[in-house]
């Protein structure tokens, strides 16, 4: 009765189930894998974000498939405070990133076609994939004292029926950007095998060292589809606004506008009192990526201490994003890992696996986290990484 492309498990993995069990029995979680930012302790301008949704003209319907003007406007003076230039004809406005995945996927895959994905990445691109009755194929992404795109890896994952290459801007979980030359390799790759960029950048504005970073809505070398969104940018991820920037050769894309024009006029997913407000939410992010930056950086500094003390662990170079990869010895799975840690230490911490980390050791923290339950819930794992176990090599 149900399509093949929804035959998931959807029994409860292990992890789910522990924390259950941990709640149930009225343990109280340390969560170091928080990703919501409306619910970690911050300061929103609530009078201003509320005022710009009770505008008037939220009451008239006014059909525009790429999105209202005045709200692909807001999305490119975003990109001009930022330092780049893009025109408001470029910008498609989606509900999601997730919804901005679809319009891309639809747009250049047929059913079967390929799309390459770094891991280790976010695993939701895996069901965004598969609904589009798109396949993802890894490419590598390297450590070796910081992240890099291990090229060998991506020419041997294309193939005839490949179609893209995503790149995540900066990663998430590793946290790590894109360099120039990385960009430039790719528009080599993508300019012979005739391919897209797709790049999230969701996270793009949150270096560790409050330096901007390049953006590829600016690229111009290869047909490439930049993805953002409030949801991060502005920490505001119950708003539902996002949107897709058009970059590249001239014809290319034009004709790809042209095309995302007519999907997004089937669905005309975005609502209007979110594009009249989006000026206002995209200006609120300067007060929220103050205080996220401000506790992911005392964080970080307060985990760097905590290591410093110790020899069992440490952690991987991060350059942006929310997340920061610890590196642990080697006792048992990832997952086993978690799980003791969230039955006995009563934390709750992502294991690398969930990221596809090409293996065990591996545990992904949120850099968001209250400072307060961060710190404790490192002290718990810590200790228990500490404890002694026979190593497995």
């Amino acid at each position: 009765m149900f399509a093949q492309r929804t035959n998931w498990n959807l029994s409860q993995n292990k992890l789910s189930s522990a924390l259950a069990g941990t709640l149930a029995s009225g343990a109280t979680v340390l969560d170091l894998t928080a990703s919501n930012p409306t619910t970690v302790g911050l300061d929103y301008p609530e009078e201003d974000i509320l005022k710009a949704l009770a505008q008037p003209n939220s009451l008239v319907y006014e059909p525009a498939p790429q999105g209202m003007k005045v709200a692909r406007e807001a999305v490119a003076s975003y990109y001009a405070d930022i330092g780049f230039l893009i025109a408001r004809e470029d910008v498609v406005l989606t509900v999601s990133t997730s919804e901005a995945y679809s319009y891309v996927f639809r747009l250049l895959c047929d059913p079967g076609d390929e799309v390459l994905v770094p891991a280790p990445s976010y695993p939701l691109f895996e069901f965004l994939a598969e609904l589009q009755d798109v396949r993802l194929v890894p490419y590598e992404l390297v450590y070796d004292h910081g992240w890099q795109i291990e090229f060998e890896s991506l020419r041997k994952g294309i193939s005839r029926r490949t179609r893209a290459i995503m790149v995540v801007h900066p990663n998430n979980p590793t946290g790590h950007y894109c360099k120039q030359w990385e960009m430039d390799v790719l528009n080599a790759i993508c300019q012979h095998h005739e391919l897209a960029i797709v790049a999230d950048e969701v996270f793009l504005d949150y270096s560790l060292d409050g330096a901007s970073r390049p953006t590829f809505a600016a690229n111009r070398g290869a047909l490439t589809f930049t993805l953002s969104g409030i949801s991060k940018i502005s920490g505001l991820p119950q708003m539902k606004a996002a949107w897709i920037v058009v970059s590249g050769p001239e014809a290319l894309a034009r004709e790809a506008d042209a095309r995302l024009e007519v999907i997004a006029d089937t669905y005309l997913s975005p609502n209007a009192p979110i594009q009249w407000a989006l000026q206002t939410l995209l200006e609120s992010r300067n007060a929220i990526q103050r205080q996220l930056s401000t506790r992911i950086v005392d964080n970080l500094r307060a985990l760097d201490q905590m290591l410093d003390a110790q020899t069992n662990c440490k952690r991987l170079a991060v350059e942006g994003g929310w997340y920061v990869v610890l590196r642990v010895p080697v006792t048992r799975s990832d997952e086993e890992l978690a799980i003791e840690l969230l039955t006995s230490k009563h934390v709750m911490v992502h294991p690398g696996h969930f990221y596809n980390f090409p293996g065990e050791g591996h545990l992904v923290l949120s850099l968001i986290t209250p400072p307060g339950e961060f710190r404790e819930g490192v002290v718990r794992v810590l200790e228990l990484v500490s404890e002694p176990k026979q190593v497995v090599y």
